[in-house]
């Protein structure tokens, strides 16, 4: 490749927080210092309806990072130990990619696709396996981006520990200034409140970084030539969201800018997933997109070309604390959730488990277990509470759903199909319970 021509791909910035599903001022929540993250959205694309495909962090991180879905790349739980799941061999992370046409990829912050750095095959690793706190990482970030060299591009993936629990994290403080937004799926209570105005403490602070790597792109020059991509990994870290896949539990913020590629200041209302951001990425570079890649590429949409949204995004759930393996499929209006064992209604992780909400209404997210089939009419019922599942005047609704559902998981050969899913190195059992019939 000519030199001129890669110089005039763009530079990446990618960056990642954890938890923070669409808990922005961008996105309509009136109590949360995030000006920063504001003013991304402002000056870039603000995508309303983006989806992680996994509301656990490796898997949906996995699937950033590779274009595929967690159970074709293989990564269907959290990579670290003791549960160690990693990408299969041949899978192609993004830094890898961009390696090969000639990027220099630098990784800041911490990665959650495999319990091996070096498996990403990164140019340079920037990280001290401190978490990736805001702060220290986003100073790092701003010193490599001022003393850039311009003789190639940059891939450059931050990926912040804010606002993860808990939200103590690096000194932050609770914010309750300008008050406290409760999701209406939580109890309206002092303990909801409470959680809420942590979580917004650590947004605070997790926006503070965002300003200054913007701040240090706009004092090297390289903001014009640079596309800035930020996705949170999936819903805020709280009963009955993240580990589900609930709408709140797979909601997530994006936001996209590059003034030389594509117009800002404006919004994108299509069914977006998180899987299409890497194709999306390479588009945007001439990067050539690898054939195996499962997503779908928006960079038509974010340059007012023509482009046939997505009618449905999938999503599921194999691993997190436990084996509770379940699959969705969403649709504009309609919500289908198929869950494959019994288990807890609602899976809530320990560090969610320790804090107030859980402990004052251990018997709310306790006392039922999963239902085999569950549908949502996302319109009129937008906290999936009124389960029409069964409900004869749905009938042909849920018979659609599921058929587009077991369509999908034959066609990307979700290894459910066949049997349960095992934990890295054990052997897969006979039960076959709830499994669609062979495709």
């Amino acid at each position: 490749m000519a030199s001129d021509d890669l110089l005039d791909r763009p530079n990446i910035l990618f960056i990642t927080c954890h938890d923070l599903g669409r808990h922005l001022g961008c996105y309509g929540i009136e109590t949360v210092h995030s000006p920063n993250f504001d003013r991304l959205a402002s000056t870039g694309v603000r995508l309303t309806r983006a989806f992680a495909t996994a509301s656990s962090c490796s898997p949906s991180r996995a699937a950033m990072a590779t274009g595929r879905y967690p159970h074709s790349n293989g990564v269907m739980g959290l990579t670290h130990p003791p549960f160690g799941w990693d990408l299969r061999p041949g899978e192609r992370h993004i830094a890898q990619i961009l390696n090969d046409a000639g990027y220099g990829t630098h990784l800041f912050g911490f990665q959650h696709v495999s319990p091996y750095d070096d498996r990403l095959q990164f140019g340079w690793i920037h990280t001290d396996h401190n978490r990736g706190l805001a702060g220290p990482v986003s100073e790092k970030v701003a010193t490599l981006l001022q003393a850039h060299n311009h003789h190639r591009p940059f891939y450059v993936e931050v990926n912040l520990e804010e606002p993860h629990r808990p939200y103590d994290q690096g000194n932050c403080c609770p914010d309750d200034s300008l008050g406290v937004t409760v999701p209406g799926y939580l109890p309206p209570s002092q303990e909801s409140r409470i959680e809420m105005a942590g979580l917004q403490g650590a947004v605070r602070q997790a926006d503070a970084a965002i300003g200054r790597m913007l701040d240090a792109l706009d004092d090297a020059g390289l903001a014009r030539r640079t596309l800035v991509i930020f996705a949170s990994d999936h819903g805020i870290a709280m009963p009955r969201a993240k580990c589900t896949l609930y709408d709140p539990g797979l909601e997530v913020a994006m936001l996209l800018r590059w003034p030389r590629g594509f117009e800002g200041g404006r919004s994108i209302d299509d069914l977006i997933s998180n899987i299409d951001l890497l194709p999306t990425m390479l588009e945007l570079a001439g990067v050539p997109v690898p054939e195996n890649v499962q997503g779908k590429s928006f960079a038509p949409r974010l340059r007012g070309e023509t482009f046939v949204p997505r009618a449905a995004i999938h999503a599921e759930k194999t691993y997190h604390t436990y084996y509770d393996p379940i699959r969705a499929v969403r649709t504009e209006r309609f919500k289908y959730i198929r869950n494959f064992e019994p288990a807890p209604h609602v899976e809530v992780p320990a560090d969610i488990a320790r804090g107030p909400i859980y402990r004052a209404n251990v018997e709310l997210y306790t006392c039922a277990e999963h239902v085999p089939a569950e549908l949502y009419d996302v319109e009129a019922d937008a906290l999936e509470q009124n389960n029409l599942a069964g409900d004869s005047d749905y009938e042909s609704v849920q018979t659609w759903l599921d058929s587009m559902l077991t369509a999908w998981m034959c066609d990307s050969a979700d290894p459910l199909v066949e049997h349960p899913v095992p934990l890295p190195g054990f052997q897969s059992g006979d039960a076959t319970a709830g499994r669609p019939a062979a495709c």
